[in-house]
């Protein structure tokens, strides 16, 4: 997976948009549920703290939670080379899932 596959994959999402965050590029539908470092290697994604155990132990090589309160919260980093896109759609549509939610 590369950094360009990753932005496609992405906005191939129903009511994804794309806006500069920090250094990051953001994907967003209600809110931001992704993001895509500066050199395409890696990604951000906004799981639930359960999907994001669930996706660690299913690709203990590419998924980890970022460590510090915000990968307490779900947030979780995904190393991209050397992953295929199938592997990476559920997590992806998970994180879309939870951006698309409306906050209660």
């Amino acid at each position: 997976m590369t950094g360009a596959g990753f932005r496609a994959m992405a906005l191939a999402l129903p009511g994804t948009e794309e806006a500069p965050h920090f250094d990051r590029s953001a994907f967003r539908v209600r809110r931001i549920y992704a993001s895509l470092s500066p050199d395409g290697r890696s990604a951000n994604l906004n799981l639930s703290p359960e999907e994001q155990a669930h996706y660690a132990v299913l690709l203990p090589n590419h998924v980890r939670p970022i460590p510090n309160a915000w990968g307490a919260r779900g947030w979780t980093e995904v190393t991209l080379p050397d992953l295929d896109p199938e592997t990476l759609e559920g997590p992806l549509r998970a994180a879309w899932t939870r951006g698309s939610a409306r906050r209660l």
